[in-house]
């Protein structure tokens, strides 16, 4: 069975404004920081799409990425397989 930190008994009406404070004190910082992340994550774009005659002249890829390859006519990601990325065909 589960146990529970439970309340005194005998809390005084400053203590439960005390704690009430704290508790809205955090819920105001995690708030804060759930905004924060957000605004990284909906920043940060999720893939590159690129346009390329041949994919070896994408310079620095990342795990993620797409290319389509005029050369080839085909869209190609840029995954990882274990330890190992590399372009692999999509289509």
């Amino acid at each position: 069975m589960a146990r529970y930190p439970t309340l005194p008994q005998n809390m005084s009406t400053d203590d439960i404004r005390r704690m009430y404070g704290e508790i809205q004190r955090w819920g105001s910082i995690l708030i804060n920081e759930l905004n924060n992340r957000d605004i990284v994550s909906e920043s940060t774009p999720s893939s590159n799409i690129y346009t390329v005659v041949t994919i070896t002249s994408i310079g620095r890829p990342r795990k993620g990425d797409i290319a389509y390859s005029a050369s080839t006519g085909k869209f190609k990601g840029y995954v990882s397989l274990g330890s190992e990325t590399s372009w692999q065909d999509l289509n």
